[in-house]
């Protein structure tokens, strides 16, 4: 639960009020590697911190393969559509590709801290420009570049991964085959 709170602090801060308001509303939970988070077409109804491990964002294409969009690492917050009040039902999958471990929050329960915490939309706001910042940077040079520099940018960016992540994933968010990210990994080394 410490970790989730000195999170949030990056952002904004908090009384000790504040901080036991959020800490019972918390409940911990564990995902089983290959467990999903939340599934494509299920309505999602809770809010989840990512305290431990890498989840996959994923959904499949047309020709129904699986394509990777992003990695989840440790200390991101997992939201759900763009406003509290609304009904998510997500067009991806998120499936735990290590053991892991969350903070989750009801959406009940999401809704009543950012009713009673006085600033709580602005540390959201403040993380949610974070994250697309960050999500923006990952995707424009993921167009621009060639099949190697994408790897290796991989490699500088998330290096924590590298060891967590089947080479199967990390080739389909890099938009080639595995046989391709194969023959990269041999040259570079």
């Amino acid at each position: 639960m410490e970790i989730f709170i000195d999170y949030i602090l990056q952002f904004g801060n908090l009384n000790k009020q504040q901080i036991d308001l959020i800490i019972s509303k918390a409940k911990e939970l564990e995902l089983h590697k290959d467990e999903y988070y939340w599934e494509a077409g299920k309505t999602v109804k809770q809010v989840g911190f990512l305290a431990d491990g890498v989840i996959r964002v994923f959904y499949y294409n047309n020709k129904g393969e699986e394509i990777t969009r992003y990695f989840i690492d440790e200390n991101h917050l997992i939201l759900s559509g763009n406003t509290i009040d609304e009904v998510f039902t997500p067009s991806e999958y998120l499936s735990a590709i290590t053991n892991c471990k969350l903070i989750v929050f009801s959406n009940q329960d999401w809704k009543e801290i950012s009713e009673t915490i006085i600033g709580w939309d602005n540390i959201l706001q403040k993380i949610i420009a974070k994250y697309h910042r960050e999500k923006m940077t990952r995707r424009s040079e993921l167009v621009s570049q060639d099949a190697t520099a994408r790897y290796l940018d991989f490699m500088e960016k998330f290096p924590t991964l590298i060891n967590r992540v089947p080479l199967a994933y990390i080739a389909s968010y890099l938009g080639i085959t595995q046989s391709s990210l194969s023959r990269i990994r041999k040259n570079i080394r």
